[in-house]
């Protein structure tokens, strides 16, 4: 970290320096290893006529043990009437620091940092929960996240179908031919019972504030990932998807932030303890993960700033090399 220039790194050269494969294996090394992550600051922004806005600043660094050492802050905006507006609701931007110094080393996309270490980090948790036969895929969501689910999953199992439903039917078709484009077997769904029932994996990436998958739907083995809700208002899975599952976290601020445990805790469907172990906990092996071919199991993510953090010091360290 001696070389000073601040690099200005855009949405393509970072998603480029971020290739799924390697990007998992980063992940599981950070997680494992750990960092120092303060508790994001979330502020509600009211806005009239439109769903609450929310601004969110998420910190982390490395602890001084690391030889190479980064510091960064996350800025996120999440606007959901942005929808109507034919323009993307989320937009951040990642800053990155010299950890030992204070030094601004680089400007990230921090939209292209979020939506991949986001799948990435849902890929790797289903590489500890997920089946190692499973082959069959349904997304749920078709937005920027929901798009890159597929080859982020394809970095840990083998998936050969991808079935996706949106409650927006073009998008969804829009998205599975894309996939078809690049060679991959895809399907837009309209049933998303008859989807659920069928995949071996299920991965919701949306911005619901209802259960959209049902426990019932569910048979034995399959993994359900959700990625997109983030406040205790949201839902993407109802209370017999909690029931029937064992539940994994990626860090403990789920049980606060994630309406998909908050409610269901709070109506004593479940408990705190029913969660049986964190992302980091998984990477470190202290925890066993899936136990059968038979176990329902579901990862819930609220994201963290460690894999922000892992992933901007990927992107920068391969910017270096690349000159």
């Amino acid at each position: 970290m001696t070389d000073t220039q601040i690099r200005i790194l855009d949405a393509r050269t970072t998603g480029e320096l971020l290739p799924f494969g390697a990007l998992v294996a980063t992940l599981r090394q950070a997680f494992a290893e750990g960092c120092v992550v303060p508790v994001r600051h979330h502020h509600t922004i009211a806005n009239s006529g439109e769903p609450d806005a929310t601004l969110l600043l998420m910190p982390a660094w490395h602890e001084t043990h690391r030889s190479e050492r980064y510091l960064g802050i996350k800025i996120v905006t999440v606007f959901p009437g942005n929808t109507v507006r034919g323009i993307p609701g989320l937009t951040s931007t990642y800053m990155l620091y010299d950890g030992r110094t204070g030094m601004q080393l680089a400007l990230l996309d921090g939209n292209t940092i979020t939506a991949r270490r986001t799948v990435a980090a849902s890929a790797l948790a289903a590489d500890y929960l997920a089946r190692q036969d499973a082959r069959r895929l349904l997304v749920i969501g078709a937005g920027r996240v929901a798009s890159l689910i597929p080859d982020a999953y394809r970095a840990v199992r083998p998936i050969a179908h991808v079935d996706i439903w949106d409650i927006d039917p073009v998008s969804a078709e829009r998205l599975a031919q894309s996939l078809r484009q690049q060679g991959r077997q895809a399907t837009a769904v309209p049933d998303l019972e008859a989807a659920a029932r069928q995949a071996d994996i299920v991965s919701a990436a949306t911005l619901a504030t209802a259960p959209l998958i049902r426990g019932e739907w569910l048979r034995p083995g399959t993994h359900v990932d959700l990625i997109g809700g983030f406040t205790p208002a949201m839902r993407e899975a109802d209370d017999e998807a909690l029931r029937r599952s064992s539940v994994y976290i990626d860090t403990h601020e789920a049980l606060h932030e994630a309406g998909d445990l908050v409610q269901p805790i709070r109506a004593g469907v479940i408990s705190a303890d029913a969660v049986r172990a964190t992302l980091d906990e998984l990477c470190r092996r202290d925890v066993p993960a899936r136990t059968s071919n038979d176990e329902i199991t579901l990862y819930k993510a609220v994201g963290t700033a460690l894999a922000d953090l892992a992933a901007a010091t990927m992107v920068y360290e391969a910017a270096l090399i690349a000159g």
